[in-house]
């Protein structure tokens, strides 16, 4: 199968770049990190403002806590580490802590999904999005790549109360380039392509196979509509909704468990609104394990080819 020739970039440089710039525009921002600043990139916020940077260590629990106390002071904080570190070591601090009075705590995780790759099970946190969307005040943000993640961690500084957005490890295909990518707003879905049989929903890496998959649809007469849903919560249930019922069928692709990630969330506005037939791409419920990250997408059933026979599998109920 042909691919469209992407421009690649990873995501990290992209945080760190958005950090540096809010950095000289918002004096009130302060990073915090836990003992790996330089995989993250953090360490680029620390070499311009040594001062407003705090490594606690390997002590995420700390990190968080004291985030939210830095935060209660009108700081605007971003906290950084992995993601299996950053959502499920620290829970109940991000509960308590952070949601429940509701402070401006940016929390900003990096080597999400299964493509962290050799680091293997242990390391692959594919549960987040599920962790950080039943939380009451928290916004949940995947940005589809680079230029995208820029926008997002920008756009975070000036939203009131707790973020949480999802980077990866690896090299994303840059596709949020277009003119209708232009504007990024917090909780705004962006429709990648129109089409009438089909919405193919992807979010984070996989909104650019969604593009693919549709040009691979188009080959064999099937219109399908693409969209980044980039904010899993608050959700964009209009252009969902609408989306639904003007193609009357729904696939969602996410590298992150299918069990209560995106296409769950997805699943229950339709489930309300739009009663149309739907497919889940993503991981099934099972751990991960280690192996190169193609390797891995191709088992757990991640690739373009995944996606179109997820189409074809609602058409075929749709008809």
């Amino acid at each position: 199968m042909s691919k469209i020739k992407w421009p690649v970039e990873p995501q990290r440089p992209a945080f760190a770049r958005a950090l540096v710039a809010l950095g000289n525009t918002h004096k009130d921002v302060v990073v915090a990190s836990a003992d790996v600043s330089s995989s993250t990139k953090t360490a680029d916020f620390a070499k311009h403002f040594p001062e407003r940077h705090y490594n606690f260590g390997i002590a995420e629990q700390n990190m968080i806590s004291a985030c939210a106390g830095l935060a209660t002071t009108g700081k605007v904080v971003y906290a950084s580490t992995f993601a299996i570190f950053g959502t499920g070591r620290v829970y109940d601090q991000i509960r308590q802590s952070v949601c429940y009075p509701r402070l401006n705590v940016k929390l900003v995780v990096t080597h999400a999904g299964i493509t962290v790759g050799g680091d293997g099970a242990t390391h692959q946190m594919i549960e987040d999005i599920a962790l950080m969307r039943a939380l009451p005040n928290m916004t949940v943000i995947v940005p589809a790549d680079a230029p995208e993640t820029e926008k997002a961690v920008l756009a975070a500084a000036d939203h009131e109360g707790p973020v949480y957005i999802r980077l990866g490890r690896a090299n994303v295909p840059v596709c949020t380039t277009s003119e209708e990518c232009q504007d990024f707003e917090i909780g705004k879905a962006t429709t990648m392509r129109e089409g009438f049989d089909v919405t193919l929903v992807g979010t984070g890496i996989m909104v650019a196979k969604c593009i693919e998959a549709a040009e691979e649809l188009a080959k064999h007469n099937v219109d399908a509509r693409v969209i980044n849903l980039s904010t899993i919560k608050p959700l964009d249930e209009r252009t969902l909704i609408k989306a639904a019922r003007e193609t009357g069928a729904v696939v969602t692709v996410e590298e992150h468990s299918v069990v209560t990630g995106m296409g769950a969330a997805v699943a229950l506005v339709l489930a309300e609104n739009a009663h149309v037939p739907m497919k889940r791409v993503g991981i099934p419920d099972s751990f991960g394990e280690s192996g190169s990250s193609d390797e891995l997408m191709q088992k757990y059933g991640l690739t373009v080819d995944d996606i179109v026979d997820g189409a074809h599998d609602v058409l075929k109920r749709k008809r």
